[in-house]
């Protein structure tokens, strides 16, 4: 019988591992980020604005070394698929820094700052289950996430995604 509990156990631990979310909570669709311009906005104006295009969200920090290591692959990613929308989300400690990343960077897209000192441990953070950078998400035409949880050596699911 406790043989049976434990394989139980086991079994549920690597379900649950596996599973992920596949839409955006409330709380992060309600989620206030920055434009370069200083506006706050929320995720879910950015993925409505966006309706009837396909999205790849980048969550970033020009202080994040695996981030910079990742942008040569999604220039590549870019220059491969045109018609696609990227929303950049920067984690970074301030507004000069975000803005000197993306200058630094060259990032061409729609760019944002989350504007919480707690960064990815803050409340939007926690709202798009972050828990590493770079991250990406893939949204398609309908508005609907394809991909939720992609990482920096994950570009082959990325594509994939976007080719769906």
């Amino acid at each position: 019988m406790k043989n049976i509990v434990l394989l139980l156990a086991v079994v549920m631990s690597s379900i649950s591992c596996n599973s992920q979310e596949k839409q955006f909570s409330k709380d992060a669709l309600a989620g206030k980020i920055t434009t370069i311009d200083g506006k706050e906005v929320t995720l879910e104006s950015v993925i409505n604005d966006n309706k009837g295009k396909k999205i790849v969200i980048e969550f970033w920090a020009s202080w994040c070394g695996d981030c910079v290591k990742a942008m040569p692959k999604v220039k590549e990613l870019q220059e491969k698929n045109t018609d696609v929308v990227y929303v950049f989300i920067s984690l970074d400690k301030s507004m000069e820094k975000f803005l000197a990343g993306v200058e630094k960077h060259k990032l061409i897209g729609q760019n944002f700052w989350v504007n919480d000192k707690d960064g990815m441990k803050g409340s939007f953070g926690k709202s798009v289950d972050l828990d590493w950078i770079p991250r990406y998400i893939v949204v398609n035409k309908e508005g609907k996430v394809t991909l939720y949880r992609a990482i920096e050596t994950d570009f082959d699911k990325i594509n994939k995604a976007l080719n769906q």
